[in-house]
């Protein structure tokens, strides 16, 4: 009478057993897919920042193969295609991420930047309009005073630019944009404070050591401000200066800032003496 309990217990026994191993498997399933997305993540990461931006197209265009319906490699590839310096493709695949039904006001941010790289300022400007007011982001108010910049709209543009270097650590990008629109618009001494500023944020920035020189050299400073530089960039500023004073028919002063630049320069300087040249020819004939 034993043996049919003992039976049953052994086949319950099994049962739990195998249902244990199921439970494990499905559990080990679960951890191994887990650990992929995870690593998919890091991976997607990697091909957005450290890697070549055109394997990076590469990649997320295999991704979105093989998961065509996948946001994040979208994405990616947009990402990407704005990094490997393709911007109407990178307009069209953007086009295809806002079209999801999960993109975010970032993405129209985004869409906005690939349309202003393409020089479709209009479209850029209706995506940014339909940007919610609250989305309050350092990139977008930096697009809204580019575009703002794009139709003459400078009190716009002021209160963008301010919007913006409110929303950064590292303003000095923005400031040196903000001093540019100042010089194009003739505010050469705001332009030259806004210089000034970005450099003092980051005195690396040879385009806004640049920039503050033709700022100058539109008010008949030729002298070089005292700001940090090496050798090479002194003769090519002085270069910069030179061509200043020229273009304010300054022409003895622009002459000897060309020669200056050619003196300074550790090597050849080619298009300082190439724009000597041009001058003395000039002034022979």
């Amino acid at each position: 009478m034993r043996h049919p309990i003992l039976f049953s217990v052994c086949l319950m026994g099994t049962v739990a057993l195998a249902a244990c191993q199921k439970a494990g498997e499905a559990d080990v399933d679960r951890a191994i897919k887990d650990v992929n997305v995870i690593d998919s993540t890091n991976l997607n990461q990697v091909m957005l920042t450290a890697a070549d931006p055109n394997e990076g197209v590469a990649y997320f265009q295999r991704s979105l193969a093989q998961d065509p319906d996948r946001l994040e490699f979208k994405r990616g590839l947009a990402v990407s295609l704005v990094r490997a310096k393709r911007p109407v493709e990178a307009v069209a695949a953007w086009q295809k991420v806002i079209d999801d039904p999960e993109a975010e006001a970032a993405d129209k941010v985004e869409m906005a930047d690939a349309l202003i790289r393409s020089n479709e300022w209009d479209k850029a400007e209706e995506m940014l309009d339909q940007v919610p007011p609250t989305f309050e982001t350092f990139k977008r108010y930096r697009l809204e005073a580019m575009v703002a910049d794009s139709n003459k709209e400078w009190d716009k543009s002021d209160s963008f630019y301010q919007t913006a270097v409110g929303l950064t650590t590292q303003p000095a990008g923005v400031l040196n944009n903000w001093g540019y629109s100042k010089l194009t618009r003739g505010d050469f001494a705001g332009a030259e404070r806004l210089f000034g500023d970005a450099l003092r944020q980051d005195q690396k920035l040879f385009t806004a050591k640049n920039n503050l020189v033709l700022a100058r050299g539109a008010q008949r400073k030729y002298d070089l401000p005292l700001i940090p530089m090496s050798q090479v960039e002194r003769a090519q500023l002085l270069h910069t200066l030179g061509l200043s004073a020229i273009k304010q028919n300054d022409i003895s002063t622009g002459k000897g800032l060309l020669k200056d630049a050619i003196e300074t320069h550790p090597q050849h300087f080619e298009a300082a003496v190439r724009s000597l040249d041009a001058l003395e020819a000039n002034v022979s004939n």
